[in-house]
């Protein structure tokens, strides 16, 4: 069966209310060929559309339909993409993916690189994947925005960081897309003494040369586990490199913000973290563009916690009982700071944060969305964790109990003797949750939420 074709019809659904039938493959709209989700999302907005359709026996009729405007047509395909996700064709030399240990779910395995990822998620995409028809078609429909992991401007460079002969054609892509006005998120994924430096400065200085077009830029550091025997020899950042990295980005977000009314780049909480520096202030990050990326997160989780605890009521306080908090090494700190606030403003607070070291990854694994639930159960046994642990829930797989290692909260609770909570990255909900304030479900959705861009992150 086609991916284009009709899975099931919403009964209440404008497709529905004009004959549309399960099994039926749908070719065109207004006379746009569908060939997947953008097209239809794009082509199926207008309030009076003629549909084409192919029955399984090969007839073709037209059906059409009338709606709101935006209103969905109430269709469900066999993909949620209406085509096969497409696979990266690059071998970067930073790739988490191809770090990982053996035996793992498939799932972990599979590296995506799919533009329509990057419009319908948010996923960050290098453009080698596209064909000339996508280019145009996201040209011609204007779908913006884009996410893009950039790393290198010079294009001889990003070929060999990608492994990909053709990467270098990906810097043209963004420079037909910036005269057409499509807007970009960038990402730069900083590797020591490869594309940061000399290298890192002149990217920057294309990237701006693409402003407004390119509105934010992230630098964030590569992750390196002990799974790299015959990969390329990355090193990691230290406190002094990943300071000076910061000066570098601050100076140039600097120059920038003073021309251009907007800083433009930023490097992500866990460089801040890595340098043993204060994170910026909530101002330095303007609208928190990058937010998926990790930077300004802990910023914005600290002011969400600070404007929680003013709101707190005295009854509130009232009964907490004792518990525990468990990240990764680089975010206990300052986990540990909140705990401490909390303690202030209720003395009968009690809380102890527990940085849990990444013996599954390796030590140079730092942040919590990569802890395991094996490190978990072994590094907490005879801890003391009161009545409740918490986590934050880019540990678990979206949607479910499983961490990165398949064990499932239900195994850590029984071996470690305590409820465990998974904490959406909210400073509301994480007072709540030290309070002993229920989620509901509507809150507990919200731990699921964009969990594969948080998992990365502190």
């Amino acid at each position: 069966m086609s991916m284009t074709a009709v899975k099931s019809v919403d009964p209440r659904s404008p497709a529905s209310r004009a004959g549309v039938l399960p099994g039926e493959t749908l070719t065109h709209i207004n006379g746009h060929p569908i060939v997947d989700v953008l097209d239809y999302k794009f082509y199926s907005y207008d309030p009076r559309l003629e549909l084409t359709l192919k029955a399984p026996d090969g007839t073709v009729r037209s059906l059409r339909v009338r709606k709101g405007e935006g209103e969905d047509l109430g269709l469900e395909f066999e993909t949620y993409l209406m085509d096969r996700a497409r696979s990266c064709a690059n071998r970067c030399i930073f790739c988490f993916v191809d770090q990982m240990p053996p035996g793992m779910r498939p799932s972990l395995y599979f590296k995506d690189d799919d533009a329509r990822l990057s419009f319908l998620l948010g996923n960050y995409l290098t453009l080698t994947n596209l064909s000339p028809r996508e280019v145009q078609r996201i040209i011609d429909l204007r779908i913006s925005p884009i996410n893009i992991s950039v790393h290198t401007t010079d294009r001889a460079l990003r070929a060999e960081m990608l492994k990909n002969p053709r990467a270098g054609e990906g810097i043209d892509i963004m420079e037909r897309f910036a005269a057409h006005s499509i807007t970009m998120n960038c990402q730069i994924v900083s590797c020591p003494g490869v594309n940061d430096g000399p290298a890192l400065d002149s990217t920057l200085k294309d990237l701006a040369a693409m402003f407004p077009a390119v509105n934010s830029v992230s630098v964030v550091p590569v992750g390196v586990t002990k799974y790299r025997e015959g990969l390329y020899p990355l090193q990691t950042y230290t406190r002094d490199t990943a300071s000076a990295l910061i000066g570098q980005v601050e100076a140039f977000a600097a120059r920038h913000l003073a021309e251009h009314g907007t800083r433009l780049v930023w490097c992500s909480d866990e460089f801040y973290l890595l340098a043993g520096r204060e994170l910026p202030p909530e101002d330095y990050f303007e609208d928190f563009t990058q937010l998926d990326n990790g930077v300004g997160m802990l910023t914005l989780l600290s002011r969400e916690f600070s404007r929680a605890l003013e709101l707190m009521e005295p009854q509130e306080m009232e009964g907490t009982v004792p518990f525990s908090i468990a990240t990764g090494v680089s975010a206990a700190p300052f986990l540990a700071k909140l705990v401490g606030q909390a303690r202030e403003k209720c003395g009968t607070i009690e809380g102890q944060v527990y940085p849990i070291v990444n013996r599954f990854f390796g030590e140079t694994i730092t942040v919590a969305g990569l802890v395991t639930g094996g490190d978990l159960i072994q590094q907490l046994q005879g801890k003391n964790l009161g009545q409740r642990l918490l986590i934050p829930a880019s540990m678990l797989r979206a949607g479910e109990n499983v961490f990165l290692d398949d064990v499932t909260t239900d195994d850590v609770e029984r071996e470690l003797g305590v409820p465990v909570t998974a904490v959406p990255q909210d400073g509301y909900e994480l007072l709540d949750a030290m309070l002993g304030i229920r989620l509901t479900p509507e809150t507990q959705h919200l731990a699921w939420e964009n969990e594969e861009f948080y998992r990365y992150n502190p």
